[in-house]
């Protein structure tokens, strides 16, 4: 888990420190296009054009989140009751896992159809719609975490501190809607990367408490030490909660704590592949699609917030700016550099290396889909492991005459959730078998849908 925050860090920075230089390469190489000609079909390159729509959104959504009075919806917060309020905190949270789910599909379509090749036919509504369909929903999602961390700050702030108690106390009902339920090895997985995001994303929202708290109260460090009893316990509960729910799903589900290390390993290879020369997708696409982590809405809203907080006068306030961000590049730097490292070392231990050679089952914007391709050129001897490794996400296997006969006697739901046991005995003839499958399904799953079959 501490590796998957590391990796949504890096994701997170990245729309800070790296968007703006590659926005602003992409713009020169625009304005300096005469200088060069024609000489290939395209004006800019697929990953470029995407870029610049990332920082067209940021721009356009940080602009139209200055009509939102962050003051009145405190105030306007703060007048409702706590039992009110926990129930609005609770319809955020669902909200915001519902907003993930379909917002990054929002974003590949847009990337996809800005990017995909002249000659294919075009059968969709077309990149201006996808455009404004992109910002309105980058909008929303800002708004939405605005008030979350606006709950929030109510929480913090108020006389009795029950509001905060009972947000908190939201935290171990989480244990009783998940510990008691049948859980398979690729159900912890989407489990383990949704923990990550939300402790991530709360990470931020504490961040943005306390810039707002600190603001109000004239930037005093004292204060500073008062809210900080408050957010360590907001973090002690949130991993007491995710250490218990995990450690009774694996000793109910009969599940080795060892799954966790194929988990690492798996998002480690994410990490890998992106950074090959021929990656079909950015990183921080690729840790959306895996997490349900989509940066732009949070990189919005910490804009704003510090931008309305911290008030830049004089030469001396821009030299800092400077220099900071210039500390964030190094961070970002830094921090990609340590988990490059240690993902080579992690995907080496699970001996995954001859996978990077195979073309990714996803397809990416500017390219066409690879999964009809990835199908075609399976080997003869493989056709039943590949049918054993299929992803939750793409459907469910039928039976067939060439399958294993253990498999027929037992339907897709059967299948899709059979315990750590039953696969043990399912593979106990061919270990190779086993270990194929439970790599290959760690590797095509992704968090919610595979946003390149879809936008086919």
């Amino acid at each position: 888990m501490v590796f998957g925050i590391f990796l949504c860090l890096d994701a997170f920075l990245y729309v800070f420190t790296l968007l703006p230089l590659r926005v602003c390469l992409a713009l020169f190489r625009l304005l300096t296009l005469p200088c060069y000609g024609l000489r290939d079909r395209r004006l800019l390159q697929p990953a470029q054009v995407c870029d610049i729509f990332k920082g067209v959104i940021l721009v356009i959504c940080y602009f139209m989140m200055h009509y939102v009075d962050y003051s009145m919806m405190y105030h306007l917060i703060r007048g409702q009751s706590v039992i009110k309020l926990y129930i609005i905190y609770n319809m955020l949270e669902v909200a915001d896992r519902l907003f993930s789910s379909f917002g990054q599909d929002i974003l590949d379509a847009l990337y996809w159809t800005a990017t995909e090749p002249k000659e294919r036919k075009r059968a969709h509504i077309g990149v201006i719609p996808h455009f404004f369909m992109a910002v309105l929903y980058v909008f929303l999602h800002a708004i939405l975490i605005m008030v979350q961390a606006t709950t929030l700050n109510v929480a913090f702030n108020s006389h009795n501190k029950s509001l905060l108690t009972i947000m908190m106390s939201n935290n171990f009902v989480e244990i009783k809607g998940s510990v008691f339920k049948k859980f398979e090895k690729n159900n912890l997985f989407q489990m383990s990367n949704s923990d990550i995001k939300e402790r991530f994303t709360n990470y931020v929202l504490l961040l943005i408490v306390c810039l707002r708290n600190m603001e109000q109260f004239s930037w005093n460090p004292d204060h500073l030490w008062v809210l900080f009893p408050d957010v360590c316990m907001v973090i002690a509960s949130e991993i007491a909660v995710d250490i218990v729910k995990h450690a009774f799903i694996t000793k109910f589900n009969d599940i080795t704590a060892d799954v966790y290390s194929e988990y690492r390993a798996s998002l480690a290879f994410d990490l890998v592949s992106s950074r090959q020369k021929n990656a079909y997708t950015d990183y921080s696409d690729s840790v959306a699609r895996r997490m349900g982590f989509i940066p732009l809405p949070l990189a919005v809203l910490l804009i704003r917030v510090v931008t309305s907080s911290i008030k830049v006068q004089g030469i001396l306030s821009y030299a800092c700016v400077i220099l900071f961000y210039f500390g964030l590049i190094s961070l970002k730097v830094l921090n990609s550099i340590v988990l490059l490292g240690k993902s080579c070392q992690y995907v080496k231990e699970a001996k995954m290396e001859e996978k990077l050679f195979t073309p990714p089952p996803t397809s990416t914007p500017g390219k066409p889909p690879s999964k009809p391709q990835s199908r075609s050129k399976l080997p003869q001897g493989l056709a039943s492991e590949e049918t054993l490794s299929a992803s939750v996400t793409s459907q469910p296997p039928h039976p067939k005459e060439n399958i294993i006969p253990l498999l027929v006697t037992s339907n897709s739901d059967q299948f899709l959730t059979t315990p750590d046991g039953d696969e043990k005995d399912i593979t106990q003839e061919n270990p190779d078998l086993k270990h194929r499958s439970a790599k290959k399904d760690l590797l095509e799953i992704d968090r919610f849908t595979i946003c390149g079959n879809r936008i086919d």
